[in-house]
């Protein structure tokens, strides 16, 4: 079954993520990797010496499958207090190994064969794989290019949502584009819900890192959704802790019931001191939050302006970790779209990035239409990705 759907190759070995792969070229070309986005510099100090302290307090064996009281606390008061959404710690609050696993969870719970999960085209690469192995039938709907950014399709996503849509899971701020949805379009996405009676499921892994005065609205937050979604959220993103593994879900307690039911067969539990560390992260870290997104938007702001002078059509995100770029200027014959560019660009400029393709349903009109774009991260040093850019320059060479 993983063969058929696409999850390993045909000797039975798990297929590699474009993540994997481009990394692997890097470090085989002793490349700049912009293009797995994971920090290279760790999160804050107190919070890395509250995960000590737990260890050396005993916090060491296995945590409740729902996760530690403190975390679940901290995460209802969070939600409380930044999106005024009140959710039971005790019955609607579910801590996860990361937001990929309450993405599996929560698809593989409510979904199966002969019901359709819609997600956002492009869309992160955990998702297909989760509704293939759910056994449910993917449906997209594309963000397009515009001078204003990348903006959801609504009149596509009408056409989209149907009587099978079980699920639908959105995302934002958004990977790979960096766009934050706005009022209108997830109105648009609660309308086709409502009309369906389909669950929403919402990846907000980047909530708080958002630039330009852009504000992220939770779907749950919108009037009548809380009853309807699924909220999932993790602290790696936001406190520069990726390895560690800590997310959660939030939303109705039936439907965390369900979610809980998959999970405790995925991990059961994981990270009980990182657990507590996360818990005082949340409750404490506002100003560490507050930092990290000025310090990524100055970064982001480099990496755009790097990108545009050495001729690559770059789109200001208005969140995430991420810049889209059109590479147009830079195809040739022998690298006709942007998947072979970033296949060659480790040799070619010492630099790797991911192309947009990979995120999308092979041979869809999005695929095609992003076909010469990439994606770039700037979750890293200045250093680094002014190194970056001075080798992207050798393309113009």
């Amino acid at each position: 079954m993983a063969r058929a759907a696409g999850l390993a190759e045909p000797g039975g070995a798990p297929r590699p993520t474009i993540f994997a792969e481009m990394t692997a070229l890097a470090q085989r070309e002793g490349a700049v990797n912009l293009g797995q986005g994971f920090p290279d510099v760790d999160g804050p100090e107190w919070i890395r010496e509250a995960a000590v302290q737990a260890i050396r307090d005993g916090v060491n064996q296995y945590a409740p499958g729902a996760g530690l009281p403190p975390l679940r606390e901290a995460i209802a008061a969070h939600q409380r207090e930044h999106y005024g959404i009140a959710v039971d710690p005790d019955t609607q609050v579910l801590a996860t190994t990361g937001a990929t696993e309450a993405i599996a969870a929560s698809i593989l719970a409510l979904a199966g064969p002969g019901e359709e999960v819609l997600t956002i085209e492009p869309y992160y690469d955990s998702y297909a794989a989760s509704i293939a192995m759910a056994g449910a039938t993917h449906t997209t709907v594309p963000l397009i290019p515009t001078a204003e950014g990348f903006r959801l399709d609504t009149e596509a996503l009408r056409g989209a949502v149907t009587d099978r849509t079980r699920l639908i899971l959105v995302n934002t701020p958004h990977n790979p584009t960096g766009t934050v949805l706005r009022r209108p379009e997830l109105e648009a996405i609660a309308e086709q819900a409502r009309r369906v009676d389909a669950v929403v499921i919402t990846d907000e892994v980047y909530e708080h890192l958002t630039y330009d005065g852009a504000a992220h609205l939770p779907m749950a937050a919108l009037p009548g959704m809380g009853e309807r979604t699924l909220t999932i959220s993790s602290s790696g993103k936001t406190f520069s802790l990726t390895g560690w593994k800590v997310g959660w879900v939030t939303g109705p307690a039936h439907l965390i019931t369900a979610v809980s039911t998959v999970k405790q067969f995925l991990t059961y539990t994981s990270g009980a001191p990182f657990q507590i560390a996360i818990a005082r992260a949340l409750t404490e870290g506002r100003a560490d939050v507050s930092a990290l997104r000025e310090g990524l938007q100055r970064r982001r702001d480099l990496l755009v302006a790097g990108l545009r002078e050495v001729g690559f059509g770059a789109v200001v995100p208005e969140g995430t970790y991420f810049v889209c770029a059109d590479a147009s200027p830079f195809l040739t014959p022998q690298l006709p779209d942007g998947a072979a560019l970033a296949r060659a660009l480790p040799r070619l400029a010492g630099v790797a990035g991911v192309p947009i393709s990979a995120f999308c349903v092979p041979g869809s009109d999005t695929a095609d239409a992003l076909g010469s774009w990439l994606r770039f991260t700037f979750v890293k040093r200045e250093d680094v990705l002014a190194e970056g850019i001075e080798r992207l320059g050798r393309l113009t060479g």
